[in-house]
């Protein structure tokens, strides 16, 4: 694969008008000159995505080309959520070019950097933004090169982004106004039409999912932290079941809380920064994410008093999914290098609106196998567009819309690494309890806290568990700090009845869906719920 820019784009690069690698005062200086966003009390930058306020899976494509169309694992178009959409290459090289034309003259914000912080499996990445903001928001997301590593443009992954640029779907063959397109072969990905700056971090995730396992890494939807004695804990899970605020822990060190992978060296950050939700922020739950909102920082879709220009994390009536970008190193004690050991313990989270799901259980390595591939939770409002209520949703590995091979490359290598390191592997609901969603309550965050403070210091590995009967999984009876009511999720139950037919539901809701997977051992199978 070769990076080498177009004569055209180079062109473009040659203007006066682009600037490379702004410093974080220069940029924010440029977002509000342009009137882009503002800066809060805080010090932080307040900017707006407009229609977009979530990542759009419908708008997602992959070119189909030269030896990548082998590898890929195309989505069948009858996907209730779109995944691996394929592209022809006419039609993405049409929309670039016109792509292009539409940013001759403009002034351009370059960020050159990297994703990868080990750097035998590290690549360079140029982010090109018509907006400042954006271009903030990668410098603050991705890696800043060092001074021993100079960037190296024909390597590197560019990324080309210009919201105000809209596509028409009868002449491009897209789905609507906005895209996300990946061109493997040509290392370029370009976006229009959408100003959600989470769809740039994806998309480079995207990218390193089908580069890494090629090297034997797992890369993987987590975030990961580490205590004291250097023992490295992973955090799965979808978008909003509580990744980056379960990782960040005062009492731990984070090592990043979204992306990682985890080689024959141990387990590196893809990233140089953090990418939090902030609806219902508070300075007592979240202390270390409240106070990275600083100078420095991009909120997106927050609620400001024009006045006092004071934020209002409560109120979601632009999106749910409000966010904010802020680099690791506003996080205190964060792990600046990015790498660390292998992982000692793996928590897999879930938001489970049916209710069920215990708080906490201990996976067996089957067990673990097939909640990895199941990837269950519940999709909560916000996170991609048109979702206003939690929706059951099975995501591979916690991110199939992220990757390009197959599941189960992704899964061999986690059973691979999981035996080999001996790691714990414990599924946490983050979601609801005592009834289904509507019904029931949510599982208090100081209550999850401890349960997780307890898988990870081992103290949890004594105590007697029973098995559920319908889920076979291994749930403590007594964990310090729980009401005991809590843990083995029926006896929150008022109604038994109503308990045993929801968890009946969606054990039938599992084992439909691992019906996709035919290939995988008779015990990894026989280790989901039972009907």
């Amino acid at each position: 694969m070769e990076g080498k820019p177009s004569l055209q784009l180079r062109q473009i690069l040659q203007s006066e008008r682009v600037y490379f690698n702004l410093s974080t005062p220069q940029l924010i200086e440029e977002v509000i000159q342009r009137g882009e966003g503002m800066l809060t009390v805080s010090g932080a930058l307040s900017v707006s995505t407009g229609k977009y306020t979530g990542r759009s899976p419908g708008d997602r494509y992959i070119v189909k080309e030269g030896s990548d169309r082998d590898h890929i694992a195309w989505g069948p178009s009858s996907a209730p959520v779109p995944i691996n959409q394929s592209i022809e290459e006419i039609k993405f090289e049409r929309l670039y070019q016109e792509l292009l034309q539409y940013l001759g003259g403009k002034q351009l914000y370059v960020f050159e950097g990297a994703a990868g912080a080990d750097a035998v499996h590290r690549i360079p990445i140029r982010v090109i933004n018509e907006y400042a903001w954006q271009n903030l928001f990668a410098q603050q997301l991705f890696i800043h090169p060092s001074q021993e590593e100079p960037f190296e443009p024909n390597r590197a992954f560019t990324i080309v982004c210009a919201p105000g640029f809209e596509a028409d779907p009868a002449q491009h063959g897209v789905n609507s106004e906005a895209f996300i397109i990946i061109h493997l072969s040509k290392r370029l990905i370009i976006i229009g039409g959408s100003s959600y700056a989470g769809e740039m971090k994806k998309s480079i995730f995207s990218v390193l999912n089908y580069l890494l396992p090629k090297q034997n890494v797992l890369s993987m939807h987590c975030s990961a932290n580490v205590g004291k004695k250097g023992d490295v804990a992973l955090f799965f899970g979808l978008s909003g079941t509580g990744k980056t605020t379960l990782s960040t822990d005062s009492e731990r060190r984070l090592l990043g809380d979204d992306e990682h992978g985890w080689s024959e060296r141990g387990v590196f950050n893809i990233e140089g920064g953090c990418y939090a939700k902030c609806i219902h922020l508070s300075a007592e739950q979240e202390p270390q994410i409240w106070n990275a909102i600083q100078f420095g920082s991009v909120l997106e879709n927050v609620i400001i008093d024009k006045g006092t220009r004071v934020p209002d994390y409560n109120d979601g009536q632009l999106t749910e999914n409000t966010r904010v970008a802020y680099p690791l190193s506003f996080i205190p004690g964060s792990i600046r290098s990015g790498v660390a050991d292998h992982p000692r313990v793996i928590i897999f989270l879930t938001a489970d609106a049916f209710g069920v799901l215990p708080p906490l259980a201990k996976l067996t390595k089957e067990q673990a196998v097939y909640h990895f591939l199941s990837g269950y939770t519940c999709k909560l409002a916000g996170t991609e567009r048109g979702v206003t209520e939690p929706e059951v949703t099975f995501s591979a590995c916690f991110g199939e819309p992220f990757l390009p091979l197959d599941p189960l490359v992704y899964a061999r290598l986690f059973v691979e690494k999981i035996e080999k390191h001996a790691t714990q592997v414990y599924l946490v609901n983050t979601g609801w309890t005592g009834g289904s969603y509507g019904t029931g309550s949510r599982i208090p965050l100081t209550y999850t806290r401890t349960l997780i403070k307890a898988a990870i210091n081992g103290t949890i590995q004594q105590d007697a568990y029973v098995v559920d009967p319908i889920f076979g999984l291994s749930v403590p009876q007594a964990v310090a700090g729980v009401p005991s009511e809590l843990l083995v999720t029926s006896n929150a139950w008022k109604d038994l009845n109503a308990y045993e037919r929801a968890a009946k539901r969606l054990a039938q809701r599992f084992v439909q869906n691992f019906m996709r997977f035919k290939n995988v051992d008779r015990k990894i199978i026989e280790a989901g719920p039972t009907i």
